[in-house]
């Protein structure tokens, strides 16, 4: 028998392990123009959490009863299709199953020999992508310029910081312990970094860190974080709104500091985006990437969770700080 998690219930502010449901079926067996798939490694992401809510966004919400899909490397196990054969190892948007079919629309094959099938699922894969993309398509750095990036212990902010010293930029970190404070600048290259958590007044300690401004804010959190950061920009300074985990789990309409006045009094841009956005750039990034990966221009971290039935739990310890890098589960 096969085994599939379902979304079992929309969750009310935090999801729990409540929200999903272990599900057995019969194997599936692939027809002329399939493949038959095996799970090897899950991508779990704060994004997902968009998703577990009935309301219209970028991507279709998850269904009630329905398996939860995300980014997952799979071994190819059985092919009736002319362009995969059993052995291979592919990427893409599949079911959080432990065996499915697919038709090989949005597959995407990966080499173990140019990286570890896992960083195929963060710096190789939609992770990199999604740092390159928004730094370099909004944030525009340049050199000595001062770049602050919030959840930067994360997959896609760890990322983003070293991106952002190869491009000449001081660098610093904010993050949500002391461990992973040292950890961006041990292993990662930041400048300097900054414990949320233990500071009073993370506006003064943006100052501290950056006496001449910033210049460029790589956005992973929002909420009181990002406040902070907003009062110390630069005039023309750069805000990259990548992703709001502080209101992720909000049961109501967030509220804050308003923004406009201080847009038009430092002529600063903010803008949003999904990665999708930049699907024409992808080619020339991954290529990029791969290049500052054996360079050792670029390094990354994973929080690796093993087993198919820790997938839930690994994907509420999201929002706990638990990772350390790229949270995957290996199956």
């Amino acid at each position: 028998m096969n085994k599939s998690i379902t979304l079992a219930k929309r969750p009310e502010g935090a999801p729990s392990l409540a929200d999903f449901s272990f599900e057995t079926e019969a194997m599936p067996s692939p027809v002329k123009g399939e493949v038959l798939l095996e799970t090897a490694y899950v991508s779990v992401d704060p994004y997902m959490r968009g998703r577990m809510r009935d309301e219209e966004s970028y991507i279709p919400p998850f269904q009630v009863g329905h398996p939860i899909e995300g980014a997952v490397v799979a071994k190819v196990t059985e092919s009736k299709h002319a362009d995969f054969k059993p052995g291979d190892f592919v990427m893409g948007r599949l079911g959080w199953k432990q065996y499915q079919l697919s038709t090989g629309e949005g597959l995407l094959n990966v080499d173990s020999d140019v990286a570890p099938l896992s960083a195929y699922l963060g710096v190789m894969g939609m992770t990199g992508l999604t740092a390159f993309c928004g730094l370099s398509e909004i944030g525009k750095p340049q050199e000595g310029e001062a770049l602050v990036v919030s959840g930067a212990a994360g997959a896609v902010g760890s990322v983003v910081g070293q991106i952002g010293k190869i491009k000449g930029c001081r660098v610093v970190g904010i993050a949500g312990s002391d461990e992973k404070v040292e950890m961006l600048k041990s292993d990662f290259g930041f400048d300097a970094g900054i414990n949320y958590k233990t500071t009073d007044d993370i506006g003064a300690e943006i100052a501290e860190a950056c006496p001449d401004g910033v210049d460029v804010y790589f956005d992973n959190v929002a909420g009181e974080v990002s406040d902070g950061v907003h009062r110390n920009m630069n005039r023309f300074g750069r805000i990259v709104n990548c992703g709001a985990i502080a209101h992720y789990n909000d049961t109501s309409e967030p509220t804050g500091p308003r923004v406009e006045l201080l847009l038009i009094q430092k002529s600063l841009s903010m803008q949003g985006f999904i990665v999708s956005n930049y699907e024409n750039k992808f080619p020339a990034a991954i290529q990029q990437l791969s290049q500052w990966l054996h360079e050792g221009k670029l390094e990354f971290s994973e929080t690796v969770v093993e087993g198919f039935e820790n997938i839930p739990q690994a994907f509420l310890d999201l929002f706990t700080g638990k990772n350390i890098g790229k949270m995957v589960v290996k199956v």
